[in-house]
């Protein structure tokens, strides 16, 4: 009978940290912590390209340890942009779930490669991360003898700055400030691409683009919106008009609009007023548009 070989536990825990932070960001109560933003920039600019090395070089002797780190470093960096460039071409675009979604099923389904092609070398052959051994060589270090006196003091130290730097760390993630207050105001084409934008349209018929406000503010937000064309107000419905969205949380609509004359080379303005401000736009954005007779 063939024996059971271990799971390689970098894997394991590479696919349990995308989980995770898959569940800090899409359960509502638990986005606003901390560790929503360190582990997404684990999950952004080392997991991807961990996980494709692994898939590439399943053996120990196609990388070195450290070649290995700087490598999924690199891979990371050169596939999240190539994946938002996709991502802006599809009918789904560039948000926050279609990111979270597409770099969480890449690197779950480069680590089930990395884990077939290891199971197809020896055991001996395949790469793993040696945990246990880096621990009791640790260990090993920590606890044996020093041969002289400086080495005691040196290795008294490196302990102390190790607890130091430790207990520092705790405390400014557990006493972080609040970052900047501000909105994010944006503007897709239809498709829900940063394109495709409606630039020659009909008088009288009906246009859609795609209206994004994502509240930064640390604290829930009533905001209002407005539309101009050449100065003129545009109606808008009264769910488009007046819009609540708590911190860290998004609102992402179509929103219609019927030009009610023509001309060329007009500014179509998207207005965000927020609650303390009405006079003065806490936001704005605009297109310059042609409108044209129906023929």
């Amino acid at each position: 009978m063939a024996e059971r070989r271990r799971t390689p536990k970098d894997l394991l825990l590479v696919s349990g940290l995308v989980l995770f932070i898959d569940i800090l960001v899409l359960v509502p109560a638990l986005n606003v912590s901390f560790l929503r933003t360190y582990l997404g920039i684990l999950l952004v600019l080392f997991l991807p390209g961990y996980a494709l090395t692994g898939a590439i070089f399943p053996a120990k002797k196609d990388l070195e340890g450290i070649e290995r780190a700087v490598i999924s470093l690199g891979l990371s960096i050169a596939i999240v942009p190539i994946m938002g460039l996709v991502l802006n071409y599809t009918v789904w675009g560039i948000q926050e779930i279609t990111i979270l979604t597409s770099l969480s099923v890449f690197i779950l389904l480069m680590c089930a490669i990395a884990y077939h092609r290891r199971n197809l070398l020896p055991e001996k052959e395949a790469f793993e991360v040696p945990f246990k051994e880096f621990f009791l060589r640790m260990k090993t270090e920590i606890m044996k003898k020093p041969k002289s006196k400086i080495d005691k003091i040196f290795a008294v130290l490196l302990i102390f700055l190790i607890i130091t730097s430790v207990v520092g760390l705790a405390n400014i993630i557990g006493n972080q400030k609040e970052r900047e207050h501000f909105t994010e105001f944006y503007i897709l084409g239809a498709n829900k691409t940063a394109d495709g934008y409606p630039t020659d349209l009909v008088l009288g018929k009906n246009e859609t683009v795609i209206v994004g406000i994502v509240n930064h503010e640390y604290r829930p937000v009533d905001y209002t919106m407005k539309m101009r064309l050449e100065n003129q107000s545009l109606r808008l419905p009264e769910d488009q008009k007046q819009i609540s969205i708590a911190h860290n949380m998004s609102w992402i609509e179509p929103v219609t609009f019927t030009p009610p004359f023509k001309g060329n080379n007009m500014k179509l303005e998207f207005l965000l007023f927020n609650e303390t401000e009405k006079q003065t736009p806490y936001r704005n954005l605009h297109l310059w548009i042609n409108v044209t007779k129906e023929t």
